[in-house]
């Protein structure tokens, strides 16, 4: 029997968790919302950007949190350019074409960082790295609280963007009606490579706030993306609310599931999650039907 301190721990220390999953599936829901498509170059790209904040830390001693001023704005630019003159063009319009294309792209990446870091598991060392603050019987780690509070601010500042500013609006418009925006002078192209420069933004963002606390090799971003799809999947396609509360959820399933049976089985919680929402309420908590 667990004491309800050490569940509620727990739950605390999921919650935390989970919003830099929901951070990474932001990404993910809002490509597919405007695109509607499967971004299966997510996890190489969120990969890339741990590194970038490996490389930051190790070569120029700047801090992990100083590196989303640097990361940010540079992913988003490689997310538009990507999106602009590599996806686009090489697709033709056809969507699976652009399914093929950023699987290609994942894989050139990842096979990429592989000749360059080898296949070692690599971390960072800062002075807070292991830092715990006391609430009072609870024990919670510094750098997932800082990440909690950075994925809320971002995941807002999304939505602010979304539904304040005009272009957010163009990209709402997009994403409901691309004929109909097209009509109204909308550029839909610049809209949807602007949507994947946003998309790998967030990942150089989760990245920063993975790396005090989480390690580095070619082929970590698929796990955290297996959870993100779970997360779009649970939240509705295409949601930025249902990203955020969904991922919330599913760190707070799997941390209670690892308590419970064991730290190796804690993904089991996840997936069974993902397979009653199947089941039950294939459209998520926030989607709507097609």
């Amino acid at each position: 029997m667990y004491s309800p301190a050490i569940i509620f721990e727990a739950v605390l220390n999921g919650l935390m968790t989970g919003a830099v999953y929901a951070l990474i599936a932001l990404g993910l829901t809002l490509v597919y919302g405007v695109l509607h498509i499967i971004n299966f170059a997510h996890g190489a790209l969120l990969t890339a950007a741990m590194f970038a904040v490996f490389v930051l830390h190790v070569a120029f001693r700047i801090d992990p949190y100083v590196s989303i001023l640097i990361l940010a704005p540079f992913f988003f630019v490689l997310g538009y350019g990507l999106q602009r003159f590599v996806i686009g063009p090489a697709s033709h319009g056809d969507d699976q074409n652009i399914l093929l294309v950023t699987l290609g792209l994942s894989i050139l990446i990842e096979n990429g960082l592989l000749a360059v870091f080898r296949s070692d598991t690599r971390t960072i060392d800062v002075p807070y790295g292991f830092n715990v603050v006391e609430i009072g019987p609870l024990l919670l780690s510094q750098p997932k609280l800082i990440g909690l509070a950075g994925s809320v601010a971002v995941a807002i500042l999304l939505w602010l963007f979304m539904v304040r500013t005009d272009t957010g609006k163009a990209i709402r418009a997009v994403a409901k009606e691309r004929l109909g925006a097209t009509l109204m002078g909308i550029d839909v192209a610049h809209v949807y490579a602007i949507t994947f420069g946003l998309g790998c933004a967030c990942l150089a963002v989760a990245a920063a706030l993975l790396m005090p606390s989480f390690y580095v090799n070619p082929r970590v971003g698929n796990a955290f993306v297996l959870v993100a799809f779970t997360i779009v999947v649970l939240g509705g396609m295409g949601s930025i609310a249902g990203a955020l509360i969904g991922g919330l959820f599913i760190g707070m399933v799997e941390s209670v599931s690892g308590l419970l049976l064991g730290e190796s089985l804690g993904q089991i919680g996840i997936f069974l999650i993902f397979i009653l929402v199947l089941l039950l309420r294939p459209t998520g908590l926030f989607g709507a039907k097609a």
